[in-house]
């Protein structure tokens, strides 16, 4: 399947996402298709310059890729790393579950 690219002109949502004990949350951002799939994914975390704003921007462009090429965020939730009590090891984890309960609500 070839990357479908997002509309120039897309709608978005943005909320707010504790995890980590960073003292602040993570801000994410999602942008959708025309027909209301998600197709990207934006998330800023912690300071500029540490290492945990590093992983969450290249995750999040890493999911958004997988996206655009037809991944399905269901397969991606059950692929993520998780602990003895299935929670995500990583902030995109957390994010893809996260909208997984979005999904599931809407």
């Amino acid at each position: 399947m070839a990357r479908e690219l997002l509309p120039q002109r897309r709608g978005s949502e943005t909320f707010l996402l504790d995890w980590g004990g960073y003292g602040s949350p993570h801000t994410v951002t999602c942008g959708f298709y025309e027909d209301g799939r998600l197709g990207e994914v934006f998330i800023s975390s912690g300071k500029s310059g540490e290492l945990v704003e590093a992983i969450a921007r290249d995750g999040a462009i890493l999911l958004s890729i997988a996206l655009q090429n037809g991944a399905k965020l269901s397969d991606i939730s059950h692929a993520i790393t998780r602990d003895s009590q299935n929670k995500p090891q990583s902030i995109v984890g957390a994010v893809v579950d996260r909208l997984m309960e979005i999904n599931h609500a809407g």
